[in-house]
């Protein structure tokens, strides 16, 4: 039950797109290769990206792989 309400929270599923369309207009297709060339864990990211519960410190890391502040990444959510 609780990943259902996870997957179906609008909010998670905005964030989960911003990230995924930040790696893709780094030129990325794949999550694995994009962990991986910026020294990120392969499962957590690809948690990341399917809307899991993250630790702030990691959307910190992937913010900063973006160079992006934080108001800047939610201005835009």
């Amino acid at each position: 039950m609780a990943s259902e309400a996870r997957h179906t929270d609008p909010r998670i599923k905005e964030i989960v797109l911003k990230i995924k369309d930040l790696r893709k207009k780094k030129g990325y297709k794949s999550y694995e290769t994009f962990a991986i060339d910026h020294d990120l864990d392969r499962k957590q990211y690809w948690r990341v990206e399917n809307g899991s519960n993250i630790a702030l410190s990691t959307l910190l890391r992937i913010l900063d792989v973006h160079g992006l502040s934080i108001s800047d990444f939610f201005r835009e959510v």
